[in-house]
């Protein structure tokens, strides 16, 4: 390709986008003292020119790329969650598989009763289970079923929701517990 020529406003534009860059130093290199060129600010332009988009030092300025950690994916209850195998989601989801320890939150209030599921879980964390029934109750009265409204929520927090794979109703017409999958560590 060919070398053109800058114009005047893409030389002046340029001058201003290297203004503040300072030439990285050798470890091993003398320290020199650079002389700093003066550069004048640019002309006004004239009425004319003002309607094109006017460009800033700020638009050469690379937004910082940062990778995010991937999110794990929304815990919903009788969801199948991705990287779940075909065999455990069904026995999971059929009743099938067996429940190797359960919680009773009956007759808690809501904050004793996630301090109980916090204690269970890391619990479970230290015993390798595999699958847990927490029973919440389909709740009665003025606040009917908050902790059985909580529980998906509280599952969903990042120290909680990197050990679960999977949350079901056991039977279709109870929902007042639900049976939770684990990830196990590899023995």
């Amino acid at each position: 390709m060919a070398k053109r020529d800058l114009r005047e406003d893409e030389a002046t534009l340029w001058r201003m986008v290297v203004r503040d860059i300072k030439p990285l130093r050798s470890p091993r290199a003398p320290r020199r003292a650079v002389p700093v060129a003066k550069i004048e600010p640019p002309a006004p332009m004239p009425e004319a020119a003002r309607s094109v988009p006017v460009v800033t030092r700020r638009s050469f300025v690379p937004a910082p790329s940062v990778k995010a950690a991937p999110r794990p994916v929304e815990l919903s209850v009788g969801v199948r969650a991705p990287g779940l195998d075909d065999t455990s989601w069904k026995r999971l989801s059929r009743g099938k598989m067996k429940v190797d320890a359960r919680l009773d939150l009956h007759g808690y209030v809501v904050q004793e009763a996630f301090e109980r599921l916090y204690d269970f879980m890391q619990r479970a964390r230290v015993r390798n289970w595999r699958c847990v029934e927490v029973v919440t109750g389909l709740g009665s009265g003025q606040t009917s079923g908050l902790i059985r409204r909580e529980l998906p929520l509280w599952l969903q927090r990042g120290d909680l929701r990197s050990m679960v794979l999977a949350v079901v109703h056991p039977h279709e017409a109870n929902h007042g517990s639900v049976r939770i999958l684990l990830k196990t560590r590899r023995r």
